[in-house]
């Protein structure tokens, strides 16, 4: 079955500008995982990474590609990655419906 996380088409085209800046685009993925801690329990991480690892996910939209491992798919089950750019900066960020609260910035979550 295929993982339901989505790429927003903002997100893609920020991801396609990231990977596209880098000597070695060709290689990158963005991961987005999720990680113990933050001031709700779990929180996200976005980074560019070359390596893939045997029981990662490959998510590719609009040319981006991103990079999620099972355990953190598991959490970001119906979710999609965002890209936000207002006038207090921009972020990437994760419209998780299986999030029961979040912090204010958006970057940690809790279940219950």
């Amino acid at each position: 079955m295929a993982p339901s996380f989505r790429i927003s088409p903002a997100a893609a085209a920020r991801i396609v500008e990231i990977v596209n800046a880098q000597p070695d685009a060709d290689t990158l993925a963005l991961r987005v995982a999720v990680l113990a801690g933050g001031c709700n329990g779990f929180q996200y991480q976005f980074k560019l990474e070359r390596d893939r690892q045997e029981d990662d996910h490959l998510i590719e939209d609009n040319g981006a590609r991103v990079l999620i491992d099972p355990d953190s798919l598991e959490l970001l089950e119906d979710s999609e990655l965002e890209f936000v750019d207002k006038l207090m900066g921009a972020h990437f960020t994760i419209s998780n419906p299986n999030a029961a609260s979040a912090c204010g910035c958006g970057s940690s979550f809790s279940l219950t």
